[in-house]
């Protein structure tokens, strides 16, 4: 069976990730990360949570907490307060951590590398979200081509990002064909038991349940 590293944050679109990688056909092992985020203990329940219900071989944790010592974002440094989501907001919003999808390939590609796996998967989307310009097509590309030059000779490891054209509805609209229990998923940048509904992750994630209109499963503060 073909191998897949798939980064499961626990969020919608990761949980969508990974069952979406089980339908192609791959064995999938799961990667988690914890950098200091205010919602750590919430995303990582939910994380293993979705990991032992789609059946992975494996699910591994790995501290990343050098990012809070970074800081540079309102997720990793409890003294800047999260932007709330605004429409016409023209710069990206402070829940950015610098450069953290490039850290987190890096720690994918030598995973799937030491197993053996064929493929990457990774939840960015470029369509309804902040910004972040380590979710464009274009971060994906290059990053692609150091994995290229930069593992043994014979190696094969592409990065799939199978989201990235796609809206937050579309993705949800595949979830929930697949039967993903987003109920088990968290999305709320700031807190970890009622979602806030105003940061700019429980905008978009709100919006695609109303689109299609279908009933959010989690807690959200105003409820």
């Amino acid at each position: 069976m073909m191998k897949a590293v798939c980064l499961l944050s626990g969020g919608m679109d990761s949980a969508t990730l990974v069952y979406y990688a089980r339908e192609q056909g791959y064995q999938v092992s799961c990667l988690h990360f914890n950098y200091g985020q205010r919602t750590e203990r919430k995303e990582r329940i939910s994380a293993h949570t979705i990991a032992t219900l789609v059946g992975a071989e494996e699910f591994l944790e790995v501290d990343l907490n050098y990012l809070t010592r970074f800081g540079g974002s309102s997720l990793t440094d409890r003294s800047l307060t999260v932007d709330t989501f605004q429409e016409d907001r023209t710069e990206i919003p402070n829940t950015y951590v610098p450069f953290r999808n490039a850290n987190l390939l890096s720690i994918a590609t030598s995973f799937a590398e030491a197993r053996g796996a064929g493929a990457i998967f990774i939840g960015v989307q470029s369509q309804d979200y902040s910004g972040y310009p380590d979710c464009r097509p274009q971060f994906i590309e290059a990053f692609q081509r150091l994995i290229d030059v930069g593992t043994r000779d014979g190696t094969s490891i592409r990065i799939t990002a199978p989201f990235i054209s796609m809206t937050k509805s579309e993705i949800l609209a595949i979830g929930t064909r697949m039967n993903v229990p987003y109920e088990h998923t968290w999305s709320c940048y700031q807190n970890e038991d009622r979602a806030c509904g105003v940061c700019g992750s429980c905008h978009f994630r709100r919006a695609a349940f109303e689109s299609l209109g279908l009933c959010d499963p989690i807690t959200y503060e105003e409820d």
